[in-house]
């Protein structure tokens, strides 16, 4: 007997007897429901063994019957019209379906298939095109919880200090446990000017996370250019965010730019890219990877596999080098393991995500979508990274302030002296970012905290009082964050700029 309900059930099979030569059973069900601390003894009652059921409790193991398709459709059909038909409430046919749909999703197990109603694809279909309002942030359901696999690059998600392997918890103080990630991703958002509040689990924090994120429009620019200028060579860098529609078109005119403007050796940065389409980055890799190597291999379900390779028949004349972090997720990682097995680059910085399977998204017929996983892609080498990651091959670490997080405080009621408390760690974990020495970083508001929060307002034209009110802790955040995007501040780029000209003399 397996049956499911909001709470943990508990089931005991009471016994067995004979009256009158006929088998009756009497079985007692206790349900306990933990968590409303009550008891409840649900009934008592017999019935009538039909002679099958007898001979099968005889049995010391029963059968299993296996149904064939047409059985398991009527079985499916009964359980149906059953519920319809008998349970104590209305209810609508097309949430039965779509819970149903829902469920065969959850029995893969798979974080990354899902199921979209009409309105969470229109959702997906919007936030592939040119822009989109929310936090600007890639999540997905790892280990039964909503995670955060990548914030975008200088989003309000990036910028409130949200990280990759955040857990989210709570949406506007509300639990979400048991919320799909389509759910609770259109919980999260909203319109440009809103404030939506998560509540985060973090690895290494002993306390949950309050991270207030004011959405915005989020743009869909997924290839930028910089060049710089050290040791009388061009170093061009061209960062992709994600893998989209028009990436791989963007990548290659803004490739031979550079090429034109006569730069001396390439950066490719892919840090905090969650991934995207499989074809942007196969076109991406014939623009960079030499002598019709592999980009990447894909294989189903049955073990076949399908090889894709570059077009590119000649190295090209500069030095490549890649940029990646824990953040780079699937196509990034896809395009990192080609640039460092098939074109023998180095890559910079630290090991990556670790997705190793490719989605494909199916048309229902009436707007709702399934985004199921249909392959496991492989590097050039055939070997799989899923769940372990692309390493690098020089592994370089930003400094810690890089992963500071925003410090979240109530309009009236400032952080103040004898303060104790995650935030006030997050504060000084800024400070000391800020070279404003706290002294500690235990999260206690001690003296020598209130004398460098006092340094930090009169530096910042604030009001010199030692508190932390929202004012000073805006200040904080925007100060961080400016230092996190000095290029001088970034020790992987820095470390590829190195690498780069090494490799030019």
């Amino acid at each position: 007997m397996h049956m499911m309900m909001a709470g943990l059930l508990m089931f005991q099979y009471m016994g067995v007897v004979k009256v009158n030569s006929k088998r009756l059973f009497i079985v007692v069900i206790l349900v306990m429901i933990l968590g409303a601390g009550s008891y409840y003894l649900t009934g008592l009652f017999m019935t009538n063994a039909s002679q099958s059921n007898s001979d099968r409790n005889d049995s010391p193991e029963s059968e299993i019957v296996e149904l064939n398709d047409d059985e398991l459709m009527k079985k499916f059909e009964k359980a149906l019209n059953t519920i319809e038909d008998r349970y104590v409430e209305e209810v609508d046919r097309q949430d039965l379906i779509e819970g149903a749909i829902s469920g065969m999703i959850d029995e893969l197990g798979d974080p990354f298939s899902d199921y979209m109603d009409q309105e969470t694809a229109n959702e997906f279909v919007e936030s592939l095109g040119s822009e989109f309002q929310g936090i600007g942030a890639e999540v997905s359901m790892i280990n039964g919880k909503v995670t955060i696999v990548s914030p975008f690059r200088d989003s309000p998600a990036e910028q409130a200090g949200l990280q990759a392997n955040d857990r989210i918890i709570e949406i506007d103080g509300e639990n979400i446990e048991g919320l799909s990630v389509n759910e609770a991703v259109l919980k999260i958002r909203g319109e440009k000017g809103t404030t939506v509040r998560l509540t985060i689990e973090r690895d290494g924090s002993s306390e949950l996370l309050d991270v207030p994120v004011e959405r915005d429009t989020i743009p869909i620019e997924t290839v930028r250019t910089q060049t710089f200028e050290q040791d009388g060579q061009t170093i061009g860098l061209l960062e992709i965010t994600s893998f989209s529609e028009d990436t791989a078109i963007n990548f290659k005119d803004q490739l031979q730019q550079l090429e034109q403007d006569g730069m001396d050796a390439l950066i490719i940065d892919v840090r905090g890219n969650p991934g995207g389409y499989l074809n942007a980055v196969e076109q991406i890799g014939d623009e960079l990877i030499p002598d019709e190597k592999a980009i990447v291999q894909t294989e189903d379900r049955d073990g076949a596999r399908t090889g894709y390779t570059s077009k590119l028949k000649e190295a090209k004349d500069y030095p490549i080098i890649g940029l990646i972090d824990e953040r780079s997720a699937s196509a990034s990682e896809i395009l990192a393991a080609a640039l460092k097995e098939s074109g023998g680059y180095d890559l910079v910085g630290n090991t990556t995500f670790g997705k190793g399977t490719v989605q494909q998204t199916v048309d229902l017929g009436d707007g709702s979508d399934l985004k199921l996983t249909m392959m496991r892609w492989l590097t050039p080498d055939g070997n799989s990274i899923n769940q372990e990651g692309v390493t690098p091959t020089i592994e370089v670490s930003q400094p810690e302030y890089f992963f500071s997080t925003a410090v979240s405080v109530e309009e009236d009621a400032p952080i103040v002296f004898d303060s104790l408390g995650e935030q006030v760690k997050n504060a000084q974990f800024i400070l000391k970012g800020l070279d404003y020495d706290p002294g500690r970083e235990d999260g206690y508001f001690d003296q020598q905290t209130v004398d460098a929060v006092k340094s930090f307002q009169e530096d910042e034209g604030i009001e010199a009082n030692g508190e932390i009110n929202q004012e000073t802790a805006t200040a904080l955040q925007e100060r961080i964050v400016e230092e996190i995007r000095k290029a001088e501040n970034d020790s992987q780029l820095q470390k590829a700029i190195d690498v780069a000209i090494e490799q030019t003399n």
